[in-house]
């Protein structure tokens, strides 16, 4: 089984959608966030069963979809997974601060 870890990216990220979700409902905050959670274990078990991210050709950085969120996470090696970022489907990646980041 692999690590997973959550970059403060990641973190941050959940905390902006759960504080967003929760202006209408603390429940479905609650709930979109338990929803991220559990990918971990997936994560943990099958660092590859995330599709490749179309806009970066790397078969390492890979994002599993839940629900309207893109999570992206990279496959450091077979025992390490990091989870770089989770993204709004519907807006562009290349808006994203971890890409301005460089990665």
């Amino acid at each position: 089984m692999a690590e997973v870890i959550w970059t403060e990216q990641s973190l941050e990220d959940i905390q902006q959608i759960a504080d967003f979700i929760a202006k209408d409902s603390l429940v479905y905050a609650q709930w979109q966030v338990e929803r991220f959670l559990t990918i971990e274990q997936q994560l943990s078990e099958h660092p590859y069963s995330g599709r490749k991210v179309p806009e970066i050709n790397d078969d390492t950085i890979r994002e599993v979809i839940v629900g309207m969120y893109r999570m992206i996470y990279y496959v450091n090696s077979s025992d390490k997974v990091s989870i770089l970022t989770v993204h709004h489907s519907n807006r562009l990646l290349s808006n994203n601060p971890w890409i301005s980041m460089g990665e």
